[in-house]
């Protein structure tokens, strides 16, 4: 045998085994998109379904509690932009006790209201519709946020606001700054949301809800066996 013999059975054999790891490869893609493929419109709501259900139900036990906000640096509640201005003043007029006890007392408000949103949230995902579930499972990693916003923050904020003001009105200092506030808002000084406390209070009680519910939903993404429900196992093995 010749080299250029050589040479051809040397060629035609890593033609054979480039085939072989092509081949091998577009097999493991199949197979992935044809697990894909059994999943029904049904199959992938009902999973997601589970797993918000999951995480909206972990999400309020984790801050519906003592320290569930003010124990928890990624959803703390801090004071609203116009006091945390006056802070340093304040502190040296001798307030510097009021201070601290409003930034813990409008946790702990929070954290009172927040038992309130689970029936709310349980229902808005049992009612999901097969298009909810698309945009949330092909849409971005704020996609749950935003669901959980646009389906239950008008309603939250109507039931959470009771709640938080009957705490923030014992605080003597809240009351103050309703007072101040209100004049700062009709100054155009304060922003609307922050003109009273309490509303300053539950819309970042509800922004860190929603965020609470999307860091459970994405653990069962990438844990999906710590999925109570077999039908959120089988969605979110089949995505990984």
């Amino acid at each position: 045998m010749n080299d250029t013999d050589t040479d051809r059975r040397h060629a035609l054999a890593q033609l054979v085994a480039w085939t072989a790891v092509a081949a091998f490869g577009l097999a493991a893609r199949d197979a992935r998109a044809l697990s894909l493929a059994d999943l029904s419109n049904r199959d992938a709501a009902a999973g997601l379904k589970a797993a918000l259900e999951q995480g909206a139900t972990v999400a309020v036990q984790l801050l519906g509690k003592t320290d569930g906000f003010w124990g928890n640096d990624r959803v703390r509640i801090p004071l609203p932009e116009w006091l945390q201005r006056g802070e340093s003043a304040l502190k040296l007029m001798g307030r510097g006790r009021d201070v601290e006890e409003l930034k813990l007392g409008v946790n702990r408000a929070a954290e009172q209201a927040v038992p309130e949103a689970k029936n709310l949230l349980v229902n808005a995902v049992r009612t999901m519709s097969v298009q909810d579930a698309k945009s949330i499972l092909t849409g971005g990693d704020d996609s749950v946020t935003k669901f959980f916003a646009e389906k239950t923050r008008a309603p939250l904020t109507t039931r959470f606001l009771p709640t938080v003001t009957k705490v923030t009105d014992r605080i003597g200092l809240a009351r103050q700054y309703n007072s101040l506030a209100g004049q700062g808002e009709k100054l155009g000084l304060v922003k609307p949301e922050q003109a009273r406390i309490e509303r300053h209070v539950t819309g970042r009680a509800l922004d860190g809800l929603y965020f609470m519910i999307g860091e459970e939903e994405k653990k069962i993404r990438e844990d999906p066996l710590s999925a109570g429900a077999a039908i959120a196992k089988k969605v979110f093995g089949a995505l990984k």
